[in-house]
């Protein structure tokens, strides 16, 4: 954040990767999807994007390219913002995403660091991205839930960031690459509270388990995993396909978001009524344990 004035400041992001389903055009939405959602995640709104391209000359038709830039410009115009430029490498592989500039008041910016013993932990979109993206490109993964994936990659998470700003929300943080137990470990350690995340209420991407099950599992996921070896406790209860979808790196996650217990099931009722259907209550938070994050 970096403050303009005493009641505006403005909040800056970037992200970028490789294409990750076979739709240039739907490519270029997720990445830009993808890049907006620190904003929403911090309370903030987006007003300008750039490009960022790297493309392998030669080995591409241009065209790949525009469709791309297209699909991100259409997510940025969805959110109400500008792209006002942006620049490109040539790369050995094509990469795409964006640096997001967004504007929120000083004093109102939503921190991953807050969380409050007895809060409710809510997560706004379904898990399971990158097992059904590793998937479709072993060509396992079924239509329904390739379909599926690229929706929620595709939704812009405003409407939640929106309705979070009416609530006495305490910490959020949006999910990414560091899957569900790797960014609520974030907000654990650096809140100084432990987080229960109950299995059960994990809402799930249609036949992501079974592809799980069936070994789809991205390189960022065994990272996570070691990574959160001695920093978590999984109730030894929990099958293993589950806890790969927990670990599971996400492109264009949904929000994880802390806040009084009382409020929490109002707020996924309301965003329910807005069309967020994926909206969970997933975990609590409680004092501090030896443990960051247990998984029950």
């Amino acid at each position: 954040m970096f403050r303009l004035r005493d009641d505006l400041a403005i909040v800056n992001t970037v992200d970028f990767f490789t294409p990750i389903v076979d739709d240039p055009y739907t490519f270029g939405q997720i990445a830009a999807a993808n890049a907006l959602s620190d904003v929403y995640a911090m309370g903030g709104e987006p007003t300008t994007a750039l490009n960022i391209v790297g493309f392998p000359r030669g080995k591409l038709d241009l065209e790949i390219l525009t469709d791309i830039i297209r699909g991100g410009s259409e997510r940025v115009r969805a959110a109400g913002a500008v792209v006002i430029g942006g620049h490109s490498i040539i790369d050995e592989e094509l990469k795409y995403g964006m640096a997001v500039t967004g504007v929120i008041h000083p004093d109102r910016v939503v921190r991953n660091i807050g969380v409050q013993p007895g809060d409710a932990l809510v997560l706004t979109k379904p898990l399971g991205t990158g097992i059904i993206t590793t998937g479709l490109k072993r060509r396992k993964a079924s239509p329904a839930s390739v379909r599926a994936a690229v929706a929620s990659m595709v939704r812009l998470n405003d409407t939640a960031s929106a309705l979070m700003r009416t609530f006495p929300v305490h910490a959020c943080s949006d999910v990414t690459g560091f899957g569900l137990l790797g960014h609520a470990f974030e907000m654990a350690s650096g809140s100084g509270v432990t987080i229960v995340l109950e299995a059960k209420a994990l809402p799930l991407l249609p036949g992501v388990r079974r592809l799980a099950q069936q070994g789809c599992l991205t390189g960022g996921c065994r990272r996570n995993r070691d990574y959160l070896r001695n920093k978590t406790f999984i109730d030894p209860k929990i099958p293993a396909d589950l806890l790969e979808v927990a670990l599971d790196p996400q492109t264009s996650g949904g929000l994880l978001i802390a806040l009084p217990a009382e409020r929490a099931d109002a707020f996924v009722e309301d965003l329910h009524a807005k069309g967020i259907e994926a909206t969970r209550r997933v975990g609590y938070a409680t004092a501090a344990e030896v443990v960051s994050v247990r998984l029950v």
